[in-house]
This record gives structure tokens, C-alpha cells and sequence, in this order.
């Protein structure tokens, strides 16, 4: 029995195939879906996916593969858990559209070309919201008029969910009761946090959309929603909206480039690269201090993501706003991205784990079967 894991974007492919015992047997990534001279559309991408997988040997058959767990960005307020795929469940992903525009339509076209190539095996929607759905309305009702909420969904759903879960889970695994008050930390080109108190989400960064909390690669993060309505009056709603979500950020403040990366590197040389790293931390810390609220205490930070897992340097000018928590990096093991990188003494634990997003929706997909 095999497990195939699909995350499917607006123009790439990620792929990952399991065996039964969650053991990762090979993987992935496609990518220019529908660029000129390139592969026209997902399920071309899924069909060369398959024939990898063949080629590679993972499997003898396709039959093998008995479940496709799909990555579905947004399930709305219906779905808390996975879900086998039904044509009335793929109606309510394509409802769910018109909250998440630019993604659950590359997901519904990964299920259509799963379900066309693979048709025995099951499809199941895994929904980077669900993990969300046990915050209380205090913390996912926006302060506005009620009916838009109850007519038109305006709430906090919360993302990077998937990634918060297994954050989570591991952290359990390393600390037991000591991570029962939680604050994951998924840190890359998106970036999000999450108040984690005995398993269960209760409150999180994003928002409506994933456009709110940190600033991110090319995301502003939070900001006076005025500046919003004040561009839209300026330069039209969509070049706002594009404004806020691809042209701001990490991008917006060096005028360079939104890799943390590009960044760390030329932070000595260039004030904007400096200052940009400045605010990224600073937002961060303040985040994880107003979760001590929520939580009413902290026993542990998890770091993950592309910066969470990878950058020691982040990690540390993060925590260096938290001491009042007790918090307290050892510096040599923090340089060294151990996974427990706080002192013996630090009343918090710190934690970096290397994300596996792919791994969480194969276990949740096995777990539905």
C-alpha cells in the first residue's frame, strides 16, 4: 500500500509517495505549469509525476497506490478534519473559492487529474484551515458589523496549518507537558504563528486571508487597514491588492529581494537588508509575547520553515526581545540548528524542527483509511 501526497499551486506541482509506515519512499517538484513551451496543465503535471514515480521504481503498479492525499488551502468554516473527496464535498471546495481565489483552484485541478489517473485510489482533502478550527469566536471574530461574518464569512480561518499540527505533534513527542502552552513558529517566504495550548490551536497570525500578521517575503503583514484604503483609492483595488501581497514585505523594504537569505548575507553592507531583518524579528517577538496571553503562560517555542529551522541568526534576534519570558538560547547549539537549542536553565523551551508538511497529510490520509 502506498500513499501519494499532491500539493498542487497555481504553477507547480509537489509531489511525495509513503509507504503504510509513513517512510517517505521519494518525491518531487514540478514546476511553469501553463507558462509557455512548458507542461500545459495539472493533469499533464500529474501524469509525469505518475510516470516518474514508475520510472524510479517506487512502485511496481500504480495500483499500489491506494490514497492521494491532497493539499486543499481552504476549507472555510465546514471542514475541521480530512475528508474523503465526494463530487459534493469538490463542490464545496470550488464554493470555498472565492475565499481562497489563487488557491483552491490549483488544488481542484490536482483532485480532477488524481482522480481522472488514479481513479480506484481514495482522495483525500487535507485543509491548511482545519487545524484552526478550534479557536474560540474571541479570537477569529473581527470587530466589525456581526453580518458580515454570518453573511459573508468575513472571520480569522488561519493557514499554514498542516505545518502548525506536525509543529506541534513533535513538540509533544521531545517535551511532554512541557509543551502543552505552545507558540509555533512557521517562518519562510510565508510566514505565520500559532498559540498551541494542549494540542489544540487558539489563536493564530493570519488572518481572512494570509495576507495578515508578519511581514513576509513579499506580504506587508499587519498594517493600519487605512494604507489599504487609501491605495485602492490610488492606484485601483487590484493593483492594491498586488501591491500588498507580492510587491511588500521582505521585497518592499529592500527594493531587492524577499529571500531571508539574500538578506542575512548582505545585512553588513546594506542598512535595508539590516532593517529588514529588524522588523521581521521584532514582529515576530511581539507575536509570540502576545500569545503568552492566550496561553496565559509559555513552556515552549517551535521554530520550522525555509528561516524557522534554517537560521540560527533569525532565531536568536527573535529571542533576544524575550527574556522577560526566560527565555534563554544556547548559543553554540542555536549556531548548530540543534533541534533543543535553549540552556538547561530557560524556563522556555526552544525548539527547531525541519518541517514535513507532506509527512502530516500522509498520516492524516492513512488515518481517514
Amino acid at each position: 500500500m502506498k500513499i501519494l501526497v499532491i500539493n498542487a499551486g497555481s504553477s507547480s506541482l509537489k509531489y511525495e509517495l509513503f509507504n503504510k509506515k509513513l517512510d517517505s519512499l521519494g518525491d518531487g517538484y514540478i514546476e511553469r505549469i501553463g507558462q509557455k513551451g512548458q507542461i500545459p496543465n495539472h493533469e499533464k503535471a500529474v501524469k509525469q509525476a505518475l510516470e516518474s514515480i514508475q520510472e524510479k521504481g517506487l512502485v511496481a503498479s500504480l495500483a499500489e497506490i491506494k490514497a492521494v492525499g491532497h493539499r486543499v488551502v481552504h476549507g472555510g468554516e465546514k471542514y475541521s478534519a480530512p475528508v474523503r473527496i465526494t463530487p459534493s464535498v469538490q463542490k464545496e471546495i470550488q464554493k470555498l473559492c472565492k475565499l481562497a481565489p489563487l488557491h483552491n483552484p490549483p488544488n481542484l485541478a490536482g483532485i480532477k487529474a488524481c482522480k481522472k489517473l488514479l481513479p480506484k485510489a481514495a482522495q483525500i482533502a487535507i485543509f491548511d484551515t482545519a487545524f484552526h478550527q478550534t479557536l474560540p469566536q474571541k479570537a477569529f471574530i473581527y470587530a466589525l458589523p456581526y453580518d458580515l461574518y454570518k453573511k459573508e464569512g468575513i472571520r480569522r480561518y488561519g493557514f499554514h496549518g498542516t505545518s502548525h499540527l506536525y509543529l506541534s505533534k513533535v513538540a509533544k513527542k521531545l517535551l511532554g507537558k512541557k509543551a502543552d502552552r505552545l507558540v509555533t513558529c512557521h517562518l519562510g517566504n510565508g510566514s505565520s504563528l500559532a498559540a498551541v495550548k494542549n494540542g489544540k490551536s487558539i489563536d493564530t497570525t493570519m488572518g481572512f486571508t494570509p495576507l495578515e500578521g508578519v511581514p513576509m517575503g513579499t506580504r506587508s503583514g499587519d498594517i493600519d487597514p487605512a494604507i489599504a484604503v487609501k491605495l485602492s483609492q490610488k492606484l485601483g483595488p487590484e493593483k492594491a491588492d498586488n501591491l500588498l501581497n507580492k510587491q511588500s514585505g521582505l521585497l518592499g523594504l529592500t527594493g531587492k529581494s524577499s529571500d531571508m537569505r539574500d538578506l542575512l548575507a548582505t545585512r553588513k553592507s546594506n542598512k535595508k537588508s539590516q532593517l529588514a531583518i529588524d522588523i521581521f524579528c521584532y514582529k515576530v517577538a511581539q507575536k509570540i509575547a502576545a500569545f503568552t496571553a492566550s496561553l496565559q503562560g509559555l513552556d515552549a517555542i517551535a521554530f520550522t520553515g525555509g528561516i524557522g529551522e534554517n537560521s540560527g541568526y533569525i532565531r536568536a534576534q527573535i529571542c533576544q526581545y524575550l527574556p522577560h519570558l526566560g527565555v534563554k538560547v544556547d548559543a553554540a547549539k542555536n549556531r548548530a540548528n540543534t533541534t533543543l537549542f535553549s540552556v538547561k536553565e530557560s524556563k522556555v523551551s526552544l525548539l527547531a524542527i525541519p518541517a514535513d508538511e507532506e509527512k502530516e497529510i500522509a498520516s492524516q490520509t492513512l488515518k481517514l483509511l
